[in-house]
């Protein structure tokens, strides 16, 4: 490739609407260019990087023995009301009517067409396991995209299905699928952690997440030196709510105060010797109060599963419920309420808790004497500080971008959809089925947040868009030009994918684009160094310098790919030339 012909036009200035490093040197380095808000042009440069990281994800795929298949990105709307999600999926599904007043939707994820697909072509237990993947693009109709591609409407994934007689089958392949998530992240260059997660949309109860670690991410985790790991949307809450003892149960006037940071200060005690109360009602239409320690915040997620279809009541409701907010309880509740509370409150005799009126707050309210609770849950938030459910230990947090996850589906499509297979005994069966999805575009975003100092992009081997630039100082000059060339030439003849910069352009230019886009080693060629017969060569992660002998380049660059296979992502590939 040569720098005078690519098409990569690098910006100065960073763009304003870029909130995120991997937003703003992607536009900056010529990679993506805005075409509408969530939607993005893939440039040259950008699209190489993208390919490399597609060709890791399907050597990944081909060695579990998936197959690759392309699915249309247009889909029937019957085929989504065969599964039920039509309605459920919500508004970021993308929907159309064509003209023959036929329903079609954009696919966020190809759950429905595959199994429909199936349904008609596996019939024999004989056939199975089978397991079918394909990338492409797919689209969700985001209310607020941003970060450019990690939160966009229209985006390149993998997805993989597989199909099974037996529960046994499926946890082979999910976990195959597991190891294979774990190699693509790493061949990539990402440090990245597995965690425990909720399916959402998709569907099944058992779901991995793989976190890119960064402080840009949009979801928050936590783990633990034992090694366990959990979205806190997903993760099990162990919290320590603390206690605050009195004599006796005593009503407190809290003139002024409607939060829990309001009433730890009124009292002077910490916000875990509080406890929050959340009103809602559920598809039974059971009026009911849900109470956390006053430091978690309720999982909605969690509520759903303690009380199905629990949804949280407006100021309005709760005011025709006969509720106070910001002074409920559980002393004295309208008749017939339902008291869920977190597992964790347990543990503590007294609590804090407002009196069901407003400005007024209970301290020493006692459990089982004052009042009762109907249903003990899970309904926290976890949090840093919260006691590891494997170890007991403290956890940690983080921050992280979801880059793939892979679900344990079971029945649920292929049974709403009549998807089956004969078993060993002619007997029609569900199909038991698998799901696994990578984020490539979004996977692409993760490294460059991850690999990236203030003058740009550090490409991991693996995925950068050349391995090498050559950079001739003087262009057109009869001893620089004619040596950067031949540089250019053995390199490529070893296997290198080289990018000179021909360009005539002041150095200073050229050095600055160098980093701003991220070439993983540049070779700098110019008068006074070829006049000792050396050439610079620099190493973009660590910024090291050093002269090489140009008779012994070659040389040197073959040991250090040689000795680089060692590294799975590359990342150290040369090294070698600076030990």
């Amino acid at each position: 490739m040569r720098m005078s012909q690519l098409y990569a036009p690098t910006l100065k200035e960073d763009p304003a609407d870029a909130e995120i490093a991997s937003h703003r040197l992607l536009l900056r380095a010529g990679m993506i260019r805005k075409t509408a808000s969530g939607v993005y042009t893939f440039l040259p440069l950008g699209y190489r990087v993208l390919s490399k990281i597609e060709g890791i994800v399907r050597e990944e795929m081909d060695a579990t023995g998936a197959q690759e298949i392309m699915m249309p990105a247009l889909q029937p709307a019957e085929l989504w009301h065969e599964s039920g999600r039509w309605d459920d999926y919500g508004p970021e599904l993308m929907r159309l009517v064509d003209r023959h007043d036929h329903g079609f939707c954009l696919g966020p994820t190809h759950e429905e067409l595959i199994t429909a697909l199936v349904r008609n072509e596996l019939r024999s237990y004989k056939q199975l396991p089978c397991s079918l993947y394909q990338i492409q693009v797919k689209f969700r109709d985001e209310i607020r995209p941003r970060f450019g591609l990690l939160r966009s409407r229209e985006f390149i994934m993998k997805d993989a299905y597989s199909f099974h007689a037996d529960q046994a089958s499926l946890q082979k392949t999910y976990d195959d699928m597991s190891v294979a998530y774990g190699n693509i992240c790493e061949r990539c260059g990402l440090e990245y952690r597995p965690v425990e997660a909720d399916s959402g949309q998709i569907g099944g109860k058992v779901t991995t997440e793989f976190m890119a670690l960064a402080e840009a991410g949009e979801a928050e985790l936590v783990y633990c030196t034992c090694g366990y790991a959990a979205n806190t949307e997903a993760g099990a809450c162990l919290a320590r709510p603390t206690c605050y003892e009195v004599p006796a149960l005593e009503k407190i006037s809290t003139p002024g105060v409607h939060t829990i940071e309001e009433l730890a200060q009124f009292l002077d005690i910490p916000e875990s010797s509080t406890v929050k109360a959340l009103s809602g009602r559920g598809d039974d239409g059971v009026l009911t109060v849900m109470f956390v320690p006053g430091d978690h915040e309720l999982n909605e997620i969690k509520a759903g599963r303690a009380v199905p279809g629990f949804a949280l009541l407006t100021d309005e409701e709760m005011e025709a419920a006969g509720l106070h907010k910001g002074s409920m309880g559980p002393v004295g509740l309208p008749e017939g309420t339902r008291v869920v509370a977190d597992a964790s409150l347990q543990a503590v005799p007294q609590w804090v808790v407002g009196a069901n009126e407003d400005g007024f707050h209970y301290v020493g309210a006692r459990l089982g004497e004052d009042f009762k609770v109907d249903t003990w849950d899970d309904l926290c938030i976890v949090k840093p500080g919260d006691s590891c459910p494997d170890c007991g230990l403290p956890l940690e947090g983080a921050r992280g971008i979801e880059v793939s996850q892979v679900f344990q589906l079971g029945d649920k499509y292929s049974v709403a959809m009549g998807a089956t297979f004969a078993d060993e005994n002619g007997e029609e069966k569900p199909f038991i089925m698998g799901c696994y999805g990578v984020g490539v575009s979004r996977t692409l975003a993760a490294v460059v947040e991850q690999h990236n100092d203030e003058h740009g992009i550090m490409w991991p081997l693996s995925v950068a868009p050349a391995h090498v630039c050559v950079i001739p100082l003087t262009v057109g000059d009869e001893l620089v030009q004619p040596a950067a060339e031949r540089v250019a030439r053995e390199l490529a003849a070893l296997g290198l994918e080289v990018v000179i910069d021909d360009r005539d352009e002041r150095a200073g230019v050229k050095f600055a684009d160098a980093d701003l886009i991220g070439w993983p080693l540049q070779i700098v060629v110019g008068k006074r160094g070829l006049a000792e017969g050396n050439v610079e060569v620099k190493l973009r992660r660590t910024g090291e310098k050093k002269s090489v002998p140009l008779a012994t380049l070659a040389e040197m660059m073959t040991f250090a790919r040689r000795n680089a296979k060692k590294s799975k992502a590359g990342v150290g590939t040369f090294d070698m030339l600076f030990a």
